[in-house]
């Protein structure tokens, strides 16, 4: 799948975002060119939703559909803590975030009290909708999170050196190409992993916005059931096939003591 398709050229990149919350229904694609090569592409969904609003639900829908903030960055309780993390993240990046003022995220949601996120995606808008900056959060099937800051071109282009292990394929070396997209009609995140020149992996989510009524949330639970938990046994499906097909296991380093505050 080609990052560099669909690209965003508006000047200074305004967002021109959906009516919130919103779910985002397409695909998850992964390559890895080689030594082994490895290809998969999964039907896919996650939310769009406003750090400044609760996810407002009707009560039967919360087993399939909740979100809890203190399942992301440092763990905090409340919404106004997660939009104060992903604030500092920015700022600890040197990207100033005074002017943001809305904070749109791409995630799961949990569904039978389960969500894993291997990807968050957290929009950065100031008043006039221009994007700011785009704070990605990391987890990996270790129980470890990482957030990079980027500040993406008018093209929604942006670059970050990779430090966070996530798969036991990838050491912690490389620097990540970020693609990021949001409109009204699409949700898109292309990451790809390259070291000295050589193109590692790539992963792109992409989606179309669809309004999150009642119909249309259990409408995509029937059709796409038990996202978080398919996620976490696909990543270890296919974890397990590279393993098996002798691709290098890099060892895990040390746990990082730094905070994702």
């Amino acid at each position: 799948m080609d990052l560099t398709a669909d690209r965003v050229s508006t000047e200074g990149l305004r967002i021109e975002l959906p009516s919130l919350p919103a779910l985002v229904v397409g695909r998850v694609h992964h390559t890895r060119p080689g030594p082994v090569r490895h290809s998969f592409t999964h039907r896919h969904y996650q939310w769009l939703i406003d750090l400044d609003e609760p996810l407002h639900l009707p009560r039967w829908l919360k087993p399939v559909a909740s979100f809890r903030p203190e399942d992301h960055l440092a763990g905090e309780e409340s919404l106004p803590a997660l939009k104060a993390n992903v604030l500092r993240c920015l700022e600890r990046a040197g990207i100033p975030a005074d002017g943001v003022t809305r904070v749109v995220a791409l995630t799961h949601a949990r569904v039978l009290g389960h969500v894993f996120d291997p990807m968050t995606a957290y929009w950065c808008l100031d008043e006039a909708g221009l994007l700011r900056g785009v704070v990605i959060e990391v987890h990996n099937t270790y129980g470890g999170r990482h957030a990079y800051a980027v500040q993406p071109d008018r093209d929604g282009l942006a670059s970050v050196d990779k430090d966070f292990y996530v798969s036991p394929f990838n050491d912690t070396s490389g620097e990540y190409a970020v693609q990021v997209r949001l409109t009204e009609e699409r949700v898109r995140v292309g990451i790809r992993l390259r070291r000295d020149g050589e193109l590692l992996m790539t992963a792109v989510v992409d989606g179309a916005v669809v309004p999150a009524t009642s119909r249309s949330v259990i409408a995509t639970v029937l059709r796409h059931p038990f996202m978080p938990q398919r996620v976490s046994a696909l990543i270890r499906f296919h974890g397990i096939r590279l393993w098996a097909r002798r691709l290098p296991v890099q060892p895990r380093p040390a746990p990082s003591k730094e905070s994702v505050r």
